[in-house]
C-alpha cells in the first residue's frame, strides 16, 4: 500500500504524534473524545522530509491534499473557492515536540474581492469580511513571501492616526476595505506580482510556507536548544476557520488548566472580544482575564470549564489551549502540555501524585532536567525583563541573573568587591588566572568562546552567571570600554545579564533570589529511589564541595588541583618551581607549596565526611602559571637571584604551538616526577589526619592520573605515586587503603584500555579533551566555525556541549567492553561537562558506567536525569 501522508482529524488519534505531529495529534484525539474542534487534516512529518528531499510538494502528496479538501467539504458543507458558501481554513504548523512561536501560522485562508464582498453582503457584517481579508493579505504576505510585517503594521498605524483612533477594532468596515487595497499595492510593490486570489494556490503557497519554517533560523536555534532533530520534520493542520472577529458576541482567548508560572491548580488565561487568536498571542491588544469572560459569555464559559476538567483527566497533565467562541458557541482549535517554569513544574508534578494522576515514577518523568537550573540561581524579576529590550545577545552558558558595574580585569573584580560594588566581568575570553576575579562578580559576559570555554565551565562550576561569544562586542581592554549595539559602555558602568537566554541588558534589571520549595526535595527523593547511576560533583574548594552535597551529590568525581596553585600565597613558590634549574631547587620550592596544598585536601575531605574524593593530579602546560606583566616577572627574577631576560627567555620557551596537545598531563609528571610525589605527599598525608579526626569515615583517596596515552606512561607515574604513598603510610605507622587510576580523555588510551586496566584501579572519561582530540577540533576555537556547521545541518548541536554518541561514546564503550574484563573490579565514571547533560547522563547509564561527575549546580540535574534512563530502561 502506499505511504499516507494526510490523516483526516478524525482518522488520528494521540498515539500517531510521531506522524501527525504534537498538534495533529491532539486536534485528532479531541475529535475522537467529542469536543467540539473545527475539521480538517494534517499533511504528515514525512511529507515534510520528503518535501525536503524533493526540494517541492510531489504530485502524489499534492492529490492527497486535494483529496482530503474533498471530505473536508463534505463534512463541513461549505465549498472551497466557493463564492456563495466559501470554506475559509487556517494553516498552522506542529512538530512532534511543543515548538511554541518558534513557526508560522496563516489564518483566513481562501478569501478574495469576491468572496469578500459576498460574505459581507450575506452576513450583513462588512466590518468583519474586511478585517478577515487584510489579516489574510498581511499573514500571507509575511510567512508565505516574506515581505515583512512591518510594512503592513505602518500602514495600520498610519490608517489609525488619520482617523484618530487608538485600537484596530474602532477602525470601521470601509477603513479596513481601503487598507485591504493598501496592502495588496503594497504586495505587488514589493513581489512584482498580483496577490493570489485562487485558494488553490494560496494553500500550496502557505503549506510550502510552514514546511520551509522549520528550516528557519528562530526554528534552528530553538531546536538545537531543545535536544529537537531537524529530521523530525513538521506537520501541517488545515482547519476550517472559527471567527472570533464577527463582532461582540465572538473572541478568542489563550488558558492553563493551571498557572504556568506557580503551579497552582486554578484555570488561567486570557480572552480578547471581537478578535483572531494572533490577537492575544502578540499583544497588540491588552487581553482581559479569562474569569472575565464568564460575565461576557456565561454559556461558552461553563462549557470551556468542562472541557478544561475533561481534558486534564483524559492526559493527566496541565494543558495549555487556544479556543474561539463565534455567535457564543465555544470552539477548542489547540491544545497541549503546557509549557511551565520550573517551581510550576515541579509543583504540578507533586500535585498529579497526590490527586491520583500520576505514580512517582511518571512524575519524575514529566520534568526536563535542564529547567531545574533556573531554580538554583538569582533571577532577574519577571515583569522587569518583560519591560526590557535586550541590546545583544551571546550564548547562555551558565544560568541566573547579574547586574552591576562593568570591571575589565580580574584583579579590578577583586577590588571593587571588596569595595562592597556588584561588578559584571566583562573580557574579550577568560583564562585560569581570572579565576579570583570570576569569584568576586556577579556574572562574566565574553566576547570569545562558547558552552564550554573556560569562562563557561568555571561560572558553571561556581553557579555563576555567564555570556559567553558575544561577537557584537567591538572591546578595548586597553581602555577599558567597549561598545555595543551603538553605545559606548566604559569601566563603571551598569549592565545586565541573563545567563539562562544569553541576553544583554542596558543598566539595571533588578533581581530575586533563587528558593527551593519542599516539593524540590520531594521530586529529589523519588529521582534518587529509582537512579542507579551515582552522581558526584567537579569541586576544587571546600565551598564548591559543600554546596553539592546540599544539592546531593554523593562524592567528588573530579579535584582539578592545578586551580588551587593559581591562589596568591602559592603561586609564587611554584613560579619558583617552574624556573628552577636543578631537581633539588624544585623539590625546595614545591616543599613550600606541599603544606598548603595538604591543607586543602583535609578541608575537601571534611566537607565530604567519607563520600569518595577523586584528585587529579596537575594537568594544564606550565606556561599557564607563568607571570605576564613586567612587575611579576622582576619580582619573580629577584627571588630566584636571576636577571629579568634570564626569567623572559625561561618563559619564552615554554610557549608551545600547540598546548592542549603539548607538555601537560601525566607528561609533566614523566618530566618532573617530583610535582608527581609532592603532590602525593599531599594527598595521604591529608587522608592520614582527617582518618585519624574521624575513625568511622571510610576514607580511600582516588588519585587520578590525566592525560594517559600509553601503559608505560601510567605505569611510570603509578611507580612514583606508589613508592611515595607507602613510604608516607609506613612512617605515619597508620593503615590507609587508596587508588590509582586515569583519565581515559585520548582516543589511544579508550583504543588501549585493556592494556592501561591492568595498572587502573578505575577509569574516567574526560570527555572535553576526549572530544577535542576525536575530532581534532581546539574546543576554544570551534565556536567560530560550528554556526555554519549548524546552518549547512553537519551538526546539530555543539558537541563540547552535548555528547557525541556516535563517535566519542563508541571510544567510551569500547573502552569498558575491554578494560572490565582485564579488572573486574573496575570503577568507571565521567567528569566531562557532559556530566551534567541529560541526553549525556542517559548514555552513561546505557554504557554501564558507576557514576557522573558534573559541576556543583547541575547535581540535581544529573540526579534526575539518571532517574529518568533508568525509569525509561524498565519500561
Amino acid at each position: 500500500m502506499a505511504k499516507k501522508y494526510v490523516y483526516l482529524f478524525k482518522e488520528g488519534n494521540a498515539t500517531m504524534r510521531e506522524l501527525l505531529g504534537g498538534k495533529g495529534a491532539n486536534l485528532a484525539e479531541m475529535t475522537n473524545i467529542g469536543l467540539p474542534v473545527p475539521q480538517g487534516f494534517t499533511i504528515t512529518t514525512e511529507a515534510c522530509t520528503q518535501y525536503y528531499e524533493d526540494g517541492k510538494i510531489n504530485d502524489d502528496i499534492i492529490a492527497e491534499i486535494e483529496a482530503n479538501i474533498v471530505k473536508m467539504e463534505e463534512i463541513t458543507g461549505k465549498k472551497f473557492g466557493d463564492v456563495e458558501n466559501p470554506l475559509l481554513v487556517s494553516v498552522r504548523s506542529g512538530a512532534r515536540a511543543s515548538m511554541p512561536g518558534m513557526m508560522d501560522t496563516i489564518l483566513n485562508l481562501g478569501l478574495n474581492e469576491t468572496v469578500v464582498n459576498t460574505i459581507a453582503e450575506k452576513s450583513n457584517n462588512p466590518r468583519w469580511a474586511w478585517d478577515c481579508y487584510r489579516r489574510f493579505i498581511q499573514m500571507y504576505s509575511d510567512v508565505v513571501m516574506e515581505v515583512g510585517k512591518k510594512y503592513f503594521e505602518e500602514l495600520i498605524d498610519k490608517m489609525k492616526t488619520a482617523r484618530g483612533v487608538k485600537q484596530d477594532v474602532e477602525l470601521t468596515a470601509d477603513d479596513l476595505k481601503e487598507l485591504a487595497s493598501q496592502f495588496k499595492a503594497e504586495y505587488k510593490n514589493k513581489i512584482g506580482s498580483d496577490f493570489p486570489d485562487d485558494p488553490k494556490e494560496q494553500l500550496m503557497g502557505a503549506i510550502k510556507a510552514v514546511f520551509r519554517s522549520w528550516d528557519n533560523p528562530r526554528a534552528n536555534v530553538y531546536r538545537r536548544d531543545n535536544d529537537i532533530p531537524f529530521s523530525w520534520g513538521t506537520a501541517v493542520n488545515v482547519q476550517a476557520m472559527a471567527f472570533g472577529n464577527m463582532g461582540d458576541d465572538c473572541g478568542t482567548g489563550v488558558a492553563f488548566t493551571r498557572d504556568p508560572a506557580t503551579g497552582e491548580n486554578k484555570l488561567m488565561g486570557e480572552f480578547l472580544k471581537n478578535a483572531q487568536g494572533e490577537d492575544v498571542v502578540a499583544g497588540v491588544r491588552t487581553p482581559m482575564p479569562i474569569a472575565q469572560m464568564e460575565q461576557e459569555f456565561p454559556e461558552a464559559y461553563k462549557d470551556f470549564v468542562k472541557v478544561c476538567e475533561i481534558l486534564e483527566n483524559h492526559y493527566h497533565d496541565m494543558q495549555d489551549m487556544e479556543f474561539t467562541i463565534e455567535n457564543k458557541k465555544l470552539y477548542m482549535l489547540q491544545c497541549r502540555n503546557g509549557k511551565r517554569t520550573a517551581p510550576a513544574a515541579l509543583k504540578i508534578a507533586c500535585d498529579l501524585v497526590d490527586e491520583g494522576h500520576k505514580t512517582e515514577a511518571e512524575a519524575v518523568l514529566m520534568i526536563d532536567p535542564r529547567n531545574l537550573d533556573t531554580l538554583l540561581h538569582p533571577q532577574f524579576d519577571a515583569a522587569a525583563l518583560k519591560a526590557a529590550t535586550p541590546m545583544g545577545k551571546g550564548l547562555g552558558a551558565s544560568p541566573g541573573a547579574a547586574c552591576g558595574k562593568i570591571v575589565f580585569t580580574a584583579d579590578d573584580a577583586v577590588e571593587w568587591a571588596a569595595k562592597g560594588e556588584k561588578v559584571v566581568l566583562v573580557r574579550l575570553e577568560t583564562s585560569p588566572e581570572d579565576i579570583t576575579g570570576m569569584k568576586s562578580a556577579q556574572g562574566i559576559l565574553t566576547v570569545r568562546g562558547g558552552m564550554t570555554s573556560h569562562a563557561a565551565v568555571v561560572a558553571r562550576g561556581m553557579g555563576t552567571c555567564c555570556v559567553s561569544g558575544c561577537g557584537d562586542i567591538n572591546m578595548d581592554e586597553a581602555n577599558k570600554k567597549f561598545t555595543l549595539a551603538g553605545k559606548t559602555f566604559n569601566e563603571g558602568d551598569y549592565i545586565s545579564i541573563d545567563g539562562t537566554t544569553g541576553n544583554i541588558y542596558d543598566g539595571i534589571i533588578p533581581t530575586v533570589d533563587a528558593t527551593i520549595a519542599g516539593e524540590f526535595g520531594r521530586v529529589m527523593a523519588w529521582a534518587d529511589k529509582y537512579r542507579t547511576l551515582k552522581v558526584r560533583t567537579n569541586a576544587d574548594t571546600p565551598a564548591d564541595a559543600k554546596k553539592a552535597r546540599e544539592l546531593g551529590a554523593e562524592g567528588i568525581g573530579l579535584c582539578r588541583t592545578e586551580h588551587m596553585f593559581f591562589e596568591a600565597d602559592r603561586i609564587a613558590a611554584f613560579r619558583e618551581m617552574i624556573c628552577s634549574d636543578t631537581v633539588e631547587e624544585r623539590e625546595a620550592a614545591l616543599a613550600k607549596i606541599e603544606p598548603i596544598q595538604q591543607a586543602d585536601f583535609e578541608a575537601l575531605y571534611e566537607a565530604l565526611e567519607g563520600n569518595p574524593v577523586t584528585i587529579r593530579f596537575l594537568d594544564p602546560p606550565l606556561h599557564e602559571f607563568v607571570p605576564t606583566e613586567e612587575a611579576d616577572i622582576k619580582a619573580l627574577a629577584d627571588a630566584q637571584g636571576k636577571s629579568v631576560e634570564t626569567i623572559k627567555n625561561i618563559i619564552a620557551n615554554l610557549h608551545e604551538f600547540n598546548p592542549m596537545m603539548g607538555h601537560r598531563g601525566c607528561r609533566l609528571a614523566v618530566t618532573y616526577p617530583e610535582i608527581a610525589a609532592m603532590q602525593t605527599k599531599a594527598v595521604i598525608k591529608a587522608a592520614i589526619n582527617v582518618k585519624k579526626n574521624h575513625p568511622d569515615w571510610t576514607i580511600v583517596p582516588e588519585i587520578m592520573i590525566p592525560l594517559v596515552g600509553e601503559v608505560k606512561e601510567l605505569k611510570y607515574v603509578k611507580k612514583v605515586v606508589v613508592d611515595t604513598a607507602d613510604a608516607v603510610i609506613a612512617e605515619a605507622g597508620a593503615e590507609l587503603k587508596y587508588e590509582v587510576g586515569t583519565m581515559i580523555e585520548i582516543p589511544r588510551a579508550a583504543l588501549t584500555a585493556d592494556e592501561i586496566a591492568k595498572e587502573a584501579d578505575f577509569f574516567c572519561f574526560g570527555t572535553n579533551d576526549l572530544t577535542q582530540m576525536t575530532y581534532g577540533f581546539s574546543r576554544d576555537d570551534a565556536g567560530k566555525f560550528l554556526g555554519a556547521y549548524y546552518d549547512a545541518k553537519i551538526f546539530e548541536n555543539d558537541p563540547f556541549a552535548k555528547l557525541d554518541q556516535t563517535g566519542v561514546g563508541k571510544l567510551m564503550e569500547m573502552a569498558i567492553k575491554l578494560g572490565k574484563p582485564v579488572n573486574p573490579n573496575l570503577h568507571i565514571g565521567i567528569c566531562g561537562e557532559h556530566g551534567g547533560d541529560p541526553t549525556s547522563v542517559e548514555f552513561c547509564h546505557k554504557i554501564g558506567l558507576n557514576y557522573v561527575s558534573c559541576s556543583p549546580f547541575r547535581v540535581p540535574i544529573a540526579r534526575l536525569a539518571a532517574a529518568q534512563a533508568a525509569i525509561n530502561d524498565k519500561k
